[in-house]
């Protein structure tokens, strides 16, 4: 509206024409609240993957130590068994020893 026009209308005109321009700034200001609300989500949900990021790194980190204990474990296992395994070769190698000697103390 212009000057002129808004000098032609009456003091009630004027008023409510006051009120409307209150009662959009309200609406606006609301909107405005909700918006920035939004805008803080948004910027909590960004801090958050970062912290879910760094959380999955952490976790890689607990995986890799998990294998790494894994496969000690194995490791151990399997020269505990090739330990096991030596023994009873040698074991072995001597009962045939033992058995070549008294065949031969037999024979002779």
């Amino acid at each position: 509206m212009t000057e002129n026009e808004l000098k032609k209308l009456s003091r009630k005109q004027l008023l409510e024409l006051l009120l409307q321009q209150a009662e959009r700034v309200e609406e606006l200001e609301a909107e405005v609240e909700a918006l920035q609300a939004k805008l803080e989500d948004k910027t909590v949900g960004v801090s958050q993957s970062g912290s879910i990021a760094e959380a999955a790194l952490k976790l890689n980190g607990v995986f890799e130590a998990a294998q790494a204990a894994a496969d000690q474990y194995l490791e151990n296992i399997k020269r505990l068994h090739d330990d096991e395994l030596a023994k009873m070769q040698q074991g072995e190698m001597k009962k045939c020893k033992k058995k070549k000697r008294s065949r031969s103390r037999v024979q002779n």
